[in-house]
C-alpha cells in the first residue's frame, strides 16, 4: 500500500498535471526498485483504461491529446524522471510503439555525426598529450619524475616535493565528454563538457592553492586550515578551506554560478580576494551567481541536485529557457544547434534527460513529436525552422 499523498502525485504525473515539487519527489521516490513496481502498475492501469475507452484509432487519440497538450503555455517535458518513468510516457502519450521503432529505424541520412576531439594535457613545456579515456599511463615531467597516473577517466597526480617555483598542467575537456582529475593536494576535481582547468603540479606549502577554471566542475576540496583554496574564473574568485562545491563559468553565459553543497566558500571579484567587505559568503543549499555585466553577486536558496546531476549522466532543466537549453544540449552532445525560431528560444520548458541512454536524435525527435518543433539535420547541425 502507497499514501494518499504518492498515490495523488501519481495521478498528477500520469494527466500532466505535476509540479516541479510533485517531479523531484517522485523522483527520489522511485530510486526505491519496489516504488518502481507500484508504478508500472499504475501505468499499466492507465494505458489499458484509456485504449479500451478509446478506440477509433491511436492517430486519433495521438491527434487529440497533442492539441490539449499545447494549450498550456508553459509546456512541461518529462523525459524520464529516472529510468522507469519511460512507461508513463507511452502510457500517456500513446507513442510508446512509434518511438520505440523510431530510436532504433532512424533514416541513416538524419543520424548525426558528432565530432570526435580529443581530452588533451598541455604540460609546463608547452607540450600537449591527447588522453584517451581508457587508458592507464604515467605522468612525467621534463626531469623524467613520475608526478601521477592516468586511471581511466581520472588523472591522480602525486604529492610531489615543492621545487620553489610552481610548473602548471592545464586540462582540456571537449564538449561531449566528462574527466575527472586529483590534485597533488587531494582535492577531487569533475570537469564537465567543454571546460579546462589549470593547477600547479606541487602547490606551494606556505602560500594558497590556486587554480583557474573555465567552464563547469564539480571540486571536493581537501582541508587545510592553513592554505586557502582559490578557483580563478576569470573575474570571479571562490576561496574555500574544505568544501564541496560546483562552478559554472563558460565564456558564453551571462552569469557565473557558484553552489554550495557542503562547507562554506567567499566569492569576490578578482583583485579584491582580500577585502573582507567585498566578500560574499555562501551557506550550504546555496548559489551565487556573478553577472558579468552588472558586477553584482546575488545569493539565493536552491535545489542543489538540479545543479550537480550532470555528474551522474543528466541533464535536469526547471523552467529553462529553450535558448538555454540547446546552449548546453550542444555542450554534452557535441553538436551545433541553430534556431532559426526566435519566438522558441525564450518559451521556458522542464525536462530530465538520460546522456548516455538518449542520443540527440530521439531528444529532437522527442520535441518534434509533441511541439512539432521543425528541424533538420545537416552532419553535425540540428537546423531549427
Amino acid at each position: 500500500m502507497i499514501s494518499k499523498d504518492v498515490e495523488n502525485r501519481i495521478v498528477k504525473y500520469l494527466s500532466q498535471s505535476a509540479d516541479i515539487q510533485d517531479l523531484n519527489f517522485l523522483n527520489e521516490w522511485l530510486k526505491k526498485k519496489e516504488n518502481q513496481s507500484i508504478f508500472k502498475e499504475y501505468v499499466k492501469t492507465q494505458f489499458a483504461i484509456n485504449l479500451t475507452m478509446n478506440d477509433p484509432g491511436l492517430d486519433k487519440i495521438k491527434d487529440e491529446l497533442l492539441r490539449e497538450i499545447r494549450k498550456d503555455k508553459k509546456p512541461v517535458i518529462k523525459m524520464r524522471v529516472v529510468w522507469v518513468l519511460k512507461y508513463a510516457a507511452i502510457a500517456i502519450l500513446f507513442m510508446g510503439l512509434g518511438f520505440i521503432i523510431s530510436k532504433n529505424k532512424y533514416d541513416k541520412d538524419k543520424l548525426i555525426k558528432p565530432r570526435e576531439d580529443a581530452i588533451t594535457l598541455q604540460l609546463e613545456n608547452g607540450e600537449i598529450e591527447v588522453i584517451t579515456e581508457k587508458g592507464n599511463h604515467q605522468l612525467i615531467d621534463d626531469n623524467g619524475e613520475v608526478i601521477g597516473n592516468q586511471k581511466g577517466k581520472e588523472l591522480v597526480y602525486e604529492v610531489n616535493e615543492y621545487d620553489s617555483e610552481l610548473k602548471y598542467n592545464t586540462l582540456t575537456i571537449p564538449k561531449g565528454k566528462r574527466f575527472g582529475v586529483v590534485l597533488s593536494d587531494g582535492t577531487k576535481v569533475q570537469l564537465n563538457a567543454g571546460s579546462s582547468i589549470t593547477y600547479p603540479i606541487s602547490f606551494n606549502p606556505n602560500g594558497p592553492r590556486k587554480v583557474v577554471l573555465s567552464g563547469e566542475a564539480y571540486f571536493e576540496v581537501s582541508h587545510d586550515q592553513k592554505r586557502q583554496f582559490i578557483v580563478n574564473t576569470q573575474e570571479l574568485d571562490v576561496k574555500v578551506y574544505g568544501t564541496r562545491f560546483n562552478i559554472t563559468n563558460y565564456p558564453e553565459d551571462e552569469n557565473t554560478e557558484v553552489v554550495l553543497i557542503e562547507g562554506s566558500v567567499a566569492l569576490s571579484q578578482q583583485g579584491e580576494t582580500l577585502k573582507k567587505e567585498k566578500e560574499v559568503f555562501l551557506k550550504p543549499g546555496h548559489m551565487g551567481a556573478y553577472n558579468k555585466r552588472d558586477k553584482n553577486i546575488v545569493d539565493q536558496k536552491v535545489n542543489t541536485s538540479l545543479y550537480t546531476s550532470w555528474m551522474a549522466g543528466n541533464l535536469v532543466f526547471r523552467n529553462e529557457t529553450f535558448e538555454n537549453i540547446t546552449r548546453k544540449l550542444e555542450r554534452h552532445y557535441n553538436v551545433v544547434i541553430i534556431n532559426n525560431n526566435k519566438d522558441l528560444a525564450d518559451e521556458t520548458f522542464n525536462a530530465t534527460i538520460e546522456l548516455n541512454h538518449e542520443t540527440i536524435e530521439q531528444v529532437f525527435n522527442y520535441f518534434n513529436k509533441i511541439y512539432r518543433i521543425e528541424y533538420q539535420i545537416v552532419e553535425n547541425k540540428i537546423i531549427i525552422n
